[in-house]
């Protein structure tokens, strides 16, 4: 599909409303106007004639369709009143096209939670948030009362990013096998095993330094959090040298939040949980995406539920009482039923944290390169699993606590944490929202720079961990930026 823009700065904005309605689909844009392209194609304008603005918007797609829509010239928001009237012209006549009326309406951004929030400081009711995301962006008012409910329990959670704090992250891009759908940085320890010992040193020498930074700049440390890939693909050795190095360089004791990611059955022991709670950390996650052995297998895992369920007996045992488990709804081969029961034996267990995401299949991930990928926005199945999650968590005592959004998500639905009462993870609000510093270490890790009133800025490491390991002078060198950022954001 061509998308043609002419006169205006909205173009990305379009293109993201049209990659809801076809995700996947190529789209290729082309500035400026002048004659329509063959094939499929979306074209939107703004012309300037006798003192009026006029928006716009032409569509092919098998028939033609057509809308306009004046904007005052002297709107004191006049980019952002284009960008919302170009989208609502469009969703109306993509929806009518294609029968599907995206939940979130035409907001293709990841944080729909911060335009409640500011709704929220400035007085407004629920009552009156909801009807104003209906009137300006489409939203449907369960996706508006899911985001003010979200909103709503951050509230009092936001003050413990306050202040010259911030959050260490660490990553750990291997995996014993790579997911079906995964485009993370991530790579299967069959390949890249004789990798690990040298991106281990490499990663406890990067730790040390940016505890020097962090030091440096009179930053206080609040939140960790181990990610990956799989930090459990490490050896109980590794991890154990890992948390030495975290120990010996951080004050760990003023930490309010330490997680680990153990992930995957298939990488968890009991001798890999001692290591991590000896280590400090207090909280994991044990992800199963599914509890069906056959959706296991069909998306590329090799453990059962069995043993996911094993695993998180032996994370009890050994101490740990606060755990969040992962779910994916629009898993290949799964089903209505499926999810429910995938979730109803989340919650038998009783972890202190579920967190449902929806399938994003992306270019780099398996899933397309397989042609595995079924793209079908209209057929409800995962907005039908997002219901029945919502309503099963709720009454079994769950609250959303973070939410946000990916491009090429089934049904264009969200990824949302629910947490029983006073278990929400401070680290997945913090970096979501982006109200803190998190220093970041590891392959791919992008650290962000936060100071209120001042431009984020991001130091991104090398994204593969062969370039980790080649450019990793170059990496430390970076980190001089947060010496330069704070200086200049003081």
């Amino acid at each position: 599909m061509t998308i043609l823009t002419d006169g205006h700065v909205c173009q990305y904005e379009i293109r993201g409303l049209a990659g809801m309605f076809f995700p996947g689909l190529k789209i290729e844009l082309i500035f400026g106007g002048g004659a329509r392209p063959e094939g499929d194609y979306i074209y939107s304008g703004l012309s300037r004639e006798s003192g009026e603005n006029r928006l716009l918007i032409e569509v092919k797609i098998g028939e033609n369709y057509e809308t306009a829509r004046d904007i005052l010239p002297d709107s004191p928001d006049f980019k952002n009143d284009c960008e919302r009237a170009f989208g609502f012209m469009l969703y109306k006549i993509l929806s009518k096209i294609t029968g599907f009326a995206p939940e979130w309406g035409t907001l293709t951004g990841v944080r729909p939670v911060r335009l409640v929030r500011r709704r929220l400081s400035a007085g407004m009711s629920a009552g009156e948030i909801i009807k104003d995301l209906q009137g300006k962006y489409l939203v449907s008012p369960q996706k508006a009362a899911l985001a003010i409910k979200t909103a709503e329990n951050q509230r009092g959670l936001l003050e413990f990013a306050e202040g010259k704090t911030f959050s260490l992250y660490i990553g750990i891009p291997f995996c014993p096998s790579r997911c079906l759908y995964c485009s993370f940085v991530s790579h299967s320890t069959e390949k890249t095993a004789g990798l690990i010992p040298d991106y281990v040193n490499k990663l406890c020498e990067e730790i040390r330094r940016t505890a020097e930074v962090a030091a440096g700049n009179g930053l206080k440390l609040s939140t960790i959090y181990i990610g990956g890939g799989t930090p459990t693909s490490l050896s109980a050795a590794q991890l154990r040298r890992l948390f030495r190095v975290i120990g010996e360089n951080f004050d760990i004791s003023s930490a309010l939040e330490y997680t680990v990611e153990a992930g995957r059955a298939d990488t968890i022991n009991s001798e890999k949980l001692a290591a991590i709670k000896e280590g400090g950390a207090d909280r994991i996650s044990i992800n199963p995406q599914t509890m069906l052995d056959s959706v296991l297998e069909a998306i590329g895992r090799r453990h059962t539920a069995a043993q996911v369920e094993e695993s998180f007996r032996l994370a009890r045992q050994t101490g740990f009482d606060n755990i969040n488990m992962d779910l994916i709804a629009g898993l290949n081969t799964d089903t209505l039923e499926g999810f429910k029961y995938s979730l109803d034996r989340l919650i038998w267990l009783s972890p202190e944290n579920i967190t449902v995401h929806t399938l994003s299949v992306k270019r780099s991930s398996d899933a397309v390169y397989q042609g595995r990928a079924i793209y079908d926005p209209h057929g409800g199945l995962v907005s039908q699993m997002l219901e029945y999650a919502r309503g099963r968590l709720d009454s079994a005592g769950y609250f959303p606590y973070y939410l946000y959004r990916q491009k090429n998500t089934r049904d264009n639905q969200e990824n949302a944490g629910f947490a029983a009462p006073g278990r929400a993870c401070l680290y997945n609000i913090f970096i979501m929202e982006e109200i803190q510093t998190i220093l970041a270490c590891g392959a791919g890790a992008v650290s962000k720079l936060y100071m209120p009133g001042a431009k984020i800025e991001r130091i991104f490491n090398y994204k593969f961990p062969y370039e980790y390991l080649k450019g990793f002078g170059e990496i430390i060198r970076r980190k001089q930026a947060v010496y330069n950022f704070y200086k200049n954001a003081g």
